[in-house]
């Protein structure tokens, strides 16, 4: 029997489809309907085990860990989903997981997913971790090191996703596993920076499709899916800091930065693109963080207990309210009220120690007429061996042109799959069954 190979195309529309004729030949075209939030982590853990949130535990693409006070975002132990997930359907089966998440310390037999180096003199580098681990040395010497500067941030480009790519390829024609999952990320980088109606987006989705091209050349089942959405949104929803206003959010400072409290503070957000978690301390605080969080241009609708289990989201690691941005909204996670008292961290990519996701971080500050300047100088230092400071993101959000976490009002705007399905349109609940199916034969 032939592998099976999902490709995840996140950000794969319909619209976009139809610049992609090498995917368009994987199959017809079935709309997917994706959960609440359709961010990264809470889809693909849906399409892993064919649970709600409330099931599998990733309320979004990360959130407030109660126990430790502290928010974490993009926390990679596959001991996070909380359900039985697609590596482990079919007994016997050989599985691969290149990228998707949440896949360190899983089942899988050939593993890749992005690890960056954190040296102990502070400088960090882009690598991936393997396993087994003799995989990273042959990738290393047949592919080049992992992209630097090119998974994420201002100059994020193709080259990560060609790499990811040929590791997949590279996996599939020597080992031959029965199902191989590889996750290409390219299409989320130039749909948020200017929309998915603009000549950038299309010329991305050409791009992923003249660099998919070879492995779907090979000899497999393919089926195509994505995540969700990326809608146009220009309108930043400052959640954190009319908290703030109010007397709700507390703040510390060191060496003349703010940095959130979450300890102190009687409400927070964890803001995640069009979807905030809001954390509150004292349950007799609901109605009026709800009244201020929904009074907020570009506010949808606030989730009380009610509301989180309509979609499924009612789970302990949710927030005690869930705020919904409008179709052109996306919230920001900036807590402070003046700029010269940002911490240090957010004028970087630095995607763990933000309390909340920033796409601001896929742009150089526009503001700065030396901004390119000062990054050579850092790519300068870096070369030389020395500590480096990468600090060029905007304090600004408004150059973000495109978002997504909300429920897609048209089909036409949400995510798709491709494979060997007879149906028009399928829940994300489904996709665990159908490969499933497709496994076994």
């Amino acid at each position: 029997m032939a592998p099976v190979v999902v490709v995840n195309v996140v950000g794969l529309t319909p619209r976009l489809l139809a610049h992609m004729p090498n995917v368009a030949k994987v199959g017809a075209a079935a709309t997917l309907k994706p959960v609440l939030p359709a961010v990264t982590c809470t889809m693909q853990a849906t399409l892993l085990t064919g649970a709600m949130p409330r099931d599998h535990g990733i309320v979004a693409n990360g959130w407030y860990f109660r126990d430790l006070g502290e928010v974490f975002l993009w926390r990679q132990h596959n001991r996070l989903i909380q359900s039985e997930q697609l590596w482990d359907a079919v007994p016997g089966m050989r599985t691969a997981n290149v990228c998707w998440w949440y896949a360190m310390g899983g089942s899988s037999d050939f593993i890749v997913t992005p690890r960056p180096v954190y040296y102990a003199d502070g400088k960090k580098d882009q690598d991936c971790y393997t396993r087994p681990p003799s995989l990273h040395d042959d990738l290393v010497a047949e592919l080049g090191e992992f992209p630097l500067f090119s998974y994420w941030g201002a100059n994020a480009n193709i080259a990560s996703s060609k790499w990811i790519i040929a590791a997949a390829r590279r996996i599939l024609t020597r080992e031959r596993p029965d199902l191989l999952m590889v996750y290409v990320p390219h299409l989320d980088y130039d749909l948020q920076r200017f929309g998915p109606d603009a000549p950038q987006a299309v010329a991305a989705a050409r791009e992923v499709d003249a660099a998919l091209a070879p492995l779907l050349r090979e000899d497999a089942t393919f089926v195509v899916v994505s995540e969700y959405g990326i809608t146009n949104a220009s309108r930043p929803v400052d959640v954190n800091r009319a908290l703030r206003r109010a007397g709700l959010l507390e703040v510390y400072t060191q060496a003349g930065m703010e940095y959130l409290d979450p300890w102190a503070s009687r409400a927070f957000a964890v803001s995640d693109h069009q979807i905030a978690h809001l954390y509150v301390r004292d349950p007799a605080d609901l109605p009026r963080v709800r009244d201020i969080v929904a009074e907020l241009p570009g506010v949808d609708e606030v989730l009380g207990q009610e509301g989180k289990a309509r979609y499924g989201l009612d789970h302990d690691r949710a927030g005690d309210l869930v705020a919904v941005a409008d179709p052109d909204a996306w919230f920001t996670y900036y807590y402070w009220l003046s700029d010269d008292r940002a911490p240090d961290f957010a004028k970087l990519v630095e995607i763990h120690r933000k309390p909340g996701y920033d796409p601001a971080e896929l742009f150089m500050d526009p503001d700065d007429p030396f901004v390119k300047l000062r990054a050579g100088a850092a790519l300068a230092r870096k070369k030389l061996g020395f500590r480096y400071m990468m600090s060029v993101v905007p304090l600004d959000p408004a150059p973000v042109r495109g978002s997504h976490g909300r429920l897609p009002d048209t089909a036409a705007d949400g995510p798709v799959l491709l494979g060997p399905f007879e149906g028009e349109s399928y829940a994300a609940t489904e996709f665990k069954g159908l490969l499933t199916q497709l496994l076994k034969g």
